[in-house]
């Protein structure tokens, strides 16, 4: 029931077209050699892989679920065949260093990669999901010694790695993290400790795709500050290099709403070999690396989930016929019942969804441009800038994508009425399935936090340089699409509701100095209005990429919906904007106390 077929031809256009990002790689020396062609050739296998090799052993993943005995995890049927086939392709090096035998690629194919991974499979994505973000950490803090140990494996997929962070008494609340790290000798750079403590949720902790898992583990060191700023962070084997078996034992794993096939594991950590990354008590300042990696690409996961939720309900509401509507399109005849992709209520649904899926493509490939930008390019100045674009973006990747992703599957679910709550029609595993994303790696809630405290809005009342660079070129787009006729009214739309949202921000950083409680209200309303505002950007672009195309091309009624999306986008779901920013902007009174409190 559950069907898939890759978006190749709107992620090139994204991608080509929207982005250009051909040019932008034609200045950074790494992929100089690289063109669109080259880069949909990768997207077409990359999706092959997916559509073809994960998607198949989704749902009876979902069904069989991972075991746990006698210590061990055993990952569903497929599963392993289908890590094997994803090493023999080569993708864990996709976007590695060619230093570490990598293939050097961008990150934004990376990310395009990941979105047909999760959407095809959640579960199963989760186990290399992390790898990136582990090797991009080792790269950037690891010492020589333990580089060579262990980056290569990482980036051939022989080595998965683990993020070991949560403790059971912490939650989002490092600071109060308990595992202890006792050096063995002096603190110097890869100082050998032993790590006692226990960790929960840890995504693969255990399984039996790889023969080693490189666990990343923050713990305390004797004597060190109290909170965050006391946190070390180890990396701490399965398997030492001697071949021996580490002091690290899964307890055992949860059973979860979602992503069953994935092992979200309990590990025990009993005087655990384990080597210091970075230095001692800055464990933070190396897992933020690995961590905003991640985040990055828990929001393709809502991307993913988002894209093939979309894809299915379509296709069911233009096979599904029931009911007959009082308006069809010209030229198609009555008939005793209609698809119910004609229906007024299921039009708006799917028109939703595409607007939603389409521009956050945009935006998120957009991120994958800036984050290459940020490391690659030669001008020391336009690594800086991307890199501050990269930080602001992230938090709203992350959050508004995966509440997208989950509430669009959710919302897709009606289009099937009584059988979308049925296993074998497949969105309500989805609707399960994309919800732990709104969770982990920092709840939305913390990335809408993250946004408005450190990254919009300054300690003296102001806003950050890097959001007024973004709201300047966000301008600089509506500016020309206004010179465009077809699209003077979406271009004055956007330019308004740009200065609305600047207009708002600075109200709240001046009354924030008065009652610092007010940006904790409402962070959550200000991260959607950050988003709804980029939606708008998005769809604009978009469209003023199409009207740009030679006139043959625009008579494709592929980019006739595509200026379709656009219109409807700013007309029903923009508004929006409105409320959030009235949210935003009004000092409402501080928020009752609850009863019990």
């Amino acid at each position: 029931m559950w069907e898939y077929e890759p978006p190749l031809r709107d992620m090139r256009f994204v991608i080509d077209n929207v982005l250009q990002a051909p040019a932008s790689w034609a200045a950074m020396p790494a992929f100089a050699d690289l063109d669109g062609d080259t880069a949909a050739q990768v997207l077409q296998e990359a999706g092959r892989f997916a559509k073809e090799v994960l998607l198949p052993i989704n749902s009876p993943a979902d069904l069989q679920g991972c075991r746990w005995q006698d210590g061990a995890v055993s990952t569903p049927d497929g599963y392993r065949a289908a890590y094997a086939a994803f090493c023999e392709g080569g993708w864990p090096a996709l976007a590695c260093d060619p230093a570490w035998d990598g293939q050097g690629l961008p990150q934004l194919l990376n990310a395009a990669f990941y979105e047909m991974l999760t959407g095809c499979n959640h579960a199963w994505a989760m186990y290399p999901g992390l790898a990136h973000g582990a090797y991009e950490c080792l790269k950037a803090h690891a010492t020589p010694e333990l580089q060579e140990t262990y980056l290569r494996k990482i980036v051939s997929g022989e080595y998965l790695a683990t993020m070991g962070l949560t403790e059971s008494h912490a939650g989002s609340d490092l600071g109060l993290l308990r595992t202890r790290a006792q050096p063995v000798g002096d603190m110097g750079p890869g100082a050998e400790v032993r790590i006692s403590g226990n960790k929960i949720f840890i995504s693969g902790g255990d399984q039996d795709l790889t023969e080693n898992i490189v666990h990343l583990v923050l713990a305390r060191l004797p004597d060190a500050p109290a909170g965050s700023r006391g946190l070390s962070l180890f990396l701490v084997p399965h398997i030492l290099p001697d071949g021996s078996r580490n002091g690290v034992g899964c307890d055992g794993i949860e059973k979860k709403m979602g992503i069953k096939g994935s092992a979200t594991c309990v590990l025990s950590f009993e005087a655990a070999t384990g080597w210091l990354i970075g230095e001692p008590n800055r464990g933070l300042n190396a897992m933020f690396v690995m961590m905003n990696a991640a985040r990055l690409q828990v929001g393709m996961q809502g991307l993913g989930h988002l894209e093939l939720s979309s894809q299915n309900a379509l296709r069911y509401a233009q096979e599904r016929q029931q009911s007959r509507v009082r308006s069809r399109p010209d030229g198609q005849p009555a008939s005793a019942a209609d698809p119910i992709a004609l229906h007024p209520a299921m039009r708006r649904t799917l028109l939703s969804l595409k607007a939603m899926t389409e521009g956050l493509r945009v935006l998120s490939y957009w991120t994958g441009v800036q984050l290459d930008e940020s490391e690659q390019h030669p001008d020391d100045a336009r690594r800086r800038s991307a890199g501050a674009r990269v930080a602001l973006l992230t938090p709203i990747v992350k959050a508004y994508l995966t509440h997208h992703g989950h509430y669009g599957a959710n919302a897709a679910l009606q289009i099937w009425g009584g059988h979308g709550y049925v296993h074998e029609y497949g969105i309500e595993q989805s609707v399960r399935d994309s919800r732990i994303a709104m969770i982990y790696e920092g709840t939305n809630e913390i990335q809408a936090i993250d946004l408005l405290q450190r990254k919009v809005l300054t300690p003296e009342g102001g806003l950050a340089p890097a959001l007024l660079d973004l709201l300047a070129e966000l301008r600089a787009d509506a500016n020309a699409a206004a010179a465009l006729p077809a699209l003077a009214a979406q271009a004055a739309t956007l330019t308004q509701s740009i200065q609305a949202f600047e207009d708002a921000t600075r109200a709240l950083a001046a009354g924030a100095l008065q009652d610092p409680e007010w940006p904790l209200r409402i962070a959550d309303d200000y991260l959607h209005a950050a988003g709804l505002l980029l939606m708008g950007w998005a769809w604009l672009r978009s469209a003023r990429t199409v009207l740009q195309l030679p006139a043959s091309e625009q008579a494709d009624p592929w980019y006739a919906a595509k200026l379709d999306t656009c219109r409807y986008g700013m007309e029903w779901l923009l508004p929006e904007l409105a409320l959030r920013l009235q949210r935003v902007s009004t000092r409402q009174a501080a928020l009752p106390w609850l009863p019990s409190c």
